[in-house]
């Protein structure tokens, strides 16, 4: 059994994404989700919150493919997210946000089953919201005690040598964590990951979505 942390280490060798020292709390259902049994669901929260290592080990699990969204919106804009930021500002990386976040959800109209790990600041956007509750798909808060958000951010930007678009002052991060939190509560469900493992954290979002492994993926993907 793995803690999140030592998991993360496990994947980020395949990935070259890291997300240390996730914290660990209990994972607590908001209220029931809508679907008996989705083939697709969304992963929200903070920046450092672990959407990536929890995306990673469910779309392991279940043999479902696992998309950072802002990983598509590189690859759509031919530039990172911190170039977009800086190059464009924010407005005009909320837009390609955006489009990239409509593309999933058309993609997923037609099939195929997906761990979409959502940036930061995306499920706070009222077009993105709306747009994610008509598409039907679950979305899940991941959650953590803002001073380890902070902390973790600023290691993972230290060894990547990269900077973060919204990674300023410790003041301005946890004014931007409190004011994000109320929309992220939204969420179908809110987890808190502290002093369980990965694979625990990932049982019980499966049980409690009734989300179903598939034998083998009709798409391409992760390679297995």
């Amino acid at each position: 059994m793995h803690t999140l942390e030592a998991t993360d280490q496990l994947l980020t060798k395949a990935s070259g994404n890291t997300a240390k020292g996730l914290p660990r709390k209990r994972l607590r259902a908001k209220r029931s989700p809508t679907a008996a049994s989705a083939s697709a669901v969304f992963l929200v929260g903070f920046m450092g919150a672990g959407k990536s290592t929890v995306g990673r080990a469910l779309g392991q699990a279940l043999n479902w493919r696992f998309e950072d969204l802002d990983d598509r919106i590189a690859a759509r804009e031919g530039r990172s997210v911190a170039e977009i930021f800086r190059d464009s500002g924010e407005a005009e990386f909320r837009r390609v946000e955006h489009a990239a976040l409509q593309q999933v959800v058309e993609e997923l109209r037609g099939g195929g089953a997906k761990v979409v790990a959502l940036g930061g600041g995306a499920f706070v956007r009222q077009e993105n919201a709306v747009l994610l509750a008509t598409s039907g798909v679950p979305t899940i808060f991941l959650d953590a005690p803002v001073q380890e958000l902070w902390q973790r951010c600023c290691a993972q930007a230290n060894d990547a040598g990269t900077e973060r678009p919204l990674l300023r002052s410790q003041e301005q991060f946890h004014e931007l964590y409190e004011a994000r939190r109320q929309a992220y509560l939204k969420a179908s469900l809110q987890i808190q990951t502290g002093s369980r493992t990965v694979e625990t954290i990932v049982a019980e979002i499966v049980e409690t979505l009734g989300l179903k492994k598939i034998a083998v993926r009709t798409e391409p993907g992760e390679a297995e």
